[in-house]
């Protein structure tokens, strides 16, 4: 990286861009990138926006998101050598903070690659940053809509710089359990939300949805977990959020596993959506693995093809040590550039 791309690289991680805070980071990045190119405006409806730069009309658009996961972690950078001496830079200098990897790395890397695109003269790829992917991908959902269409979507995530082969699918459900209160004391004359809630969670730690040949087994978080009872008094209710990673072989069989989850009435599921497990795009002559995490990409319907590849690990991202090397970002402006040509020439050959 240059000394100029660090230096915007370090700013946009001095933004507090946790989500719903993203606006003025967007607006910020919005001045900057108007210095550039054309760039285009697309308000979400929550009060973000969607950023589109142009050069050209884009046939190849690198795509990342704005916002990052709480809590904001202001940036450090660590040399080679181990101290944070800021000169002189190496491939090897770590930048901590938070979306130092997930996904402000993606915005530096993807942007450097556009520069280095138009040095050489290139045209017709476009930079899509989007708000609100941690949430609930509104901003992804919210520009599928648009009349916008390309043929090649590339959205960054940290892959550590290897083309997703598939993802898997998510599912999410509030979980509402009733139970009745009373003394605690007298357990008997009442019922415990908590006990009710724990049966649950054993009857789905026992479930066994399969193990998928390329996806791997199905994983489940519990979230937003809450139940405002004292101490001295059972739970008459206790509400959750349950979050299914989904394979291919699970997708439909978790589906069919929640609607039939009643427990005597004592248990209500709403379903909050999610999306299905699905393959990416991979070119020939790149790396490729499978991942276990979500993205924008299911809810980009406006595009034909699409691959996920960015810079960092997902080891580090959502962590207070989030991370990633200059190195990383480097490689990665590398790979964005291949495939752009790459893409370009595939095009080329469909459309002869």
């Amino acid at each position: 990286m240059t000394e100029k791309e660090l230096s915007f690289f370090r700013k946009m991680l001095e933004w507090d861009s946790t989500s719903g805070k993203e606006r003025e980071f967007s607006e910020w990045l919005a001045h900057e990138l108007s210095g550039y190119t054309r760039l285009e405006r697309f308000e979400v409806g929550d009060g973000t926006q969607n950023l589109l730069a142009c050069w050209g009309e884009p046939r190849v658009v690198f795509c990342t998101h704005m916002d990052t996961v709480p809590p904001y972690i202001a940036p450090q950078r660590v040399c080679a050598i181990g101290s944070t001496v800021p000169s002189p830079q190496s491939p090897d200098d770590v930048i901590f903070g938070r979306g130092a990897c997930d996904a402000k790395g993606q915005i530096a890397a993807m942007l450097s690659a556009c520069m280095a695109l138009e040095s050489d003269g290139r045209r017709g790829f476009g930079l899509l940053l989007l708000s609100g992917e941690e949430t609930g991908s509104w901003g992804a959902k919210a520009f599928a809509k648009t009349g916008f269409r390309a043929p090649y979507l590339i959205v960054g995530e940290p892959t550590e710089n290897k083309l997703v082969s598939a993802a898997k699918g998510t599912k999410s459900y509030d979980l509402q359990f009733k139970g009745e209160a009373f003394h605690s004391g007298y357990p008997e004359y009442g019922v415990s939300a908590v006990d009710i809630f724990n049966e649950f969670c054993n009857i789905l730690k026992a479930k066994d949805f399969g193990e998928d040949p390329l996806l791997g087994k199905t994983t489940w978080n519990i979230g937003l977990l809450e139940s405002r009872n004292p101490q001295n008094i059972l739970s008459e209710s206790l509400t959750c959020r349950l979050y299914f990673r989904t394979t291919f072989s699970s997708d439909a069989a978790v589906q069919e596993f929640m609607d039939g989850k009643l427990m005597d009435g004592r248990l209500k599921v709403t379903a909050r959506g999610g999306d299905a497990p699905q393959k990416y795009m991979v070119p020939e002559g790149f790396e490729c693995a499978p991942v276990a995490f979500g993205s924008d990409a299911p809810h980009l319907s406006n595009f034909e093809h699409k691959i996920i590849c960015g810079p960092g690990s997902i080891r580090h991202a959502h962590r207070d040590d989030e991370q990633i090397s200059l190195g990383e970002i480097e490689a990665a402006v590398a790979v964005y550039v291949k495939l752009y040509k790459k893409l370009n020439w595939e095009l080329f050959e469909r459309l002869r």
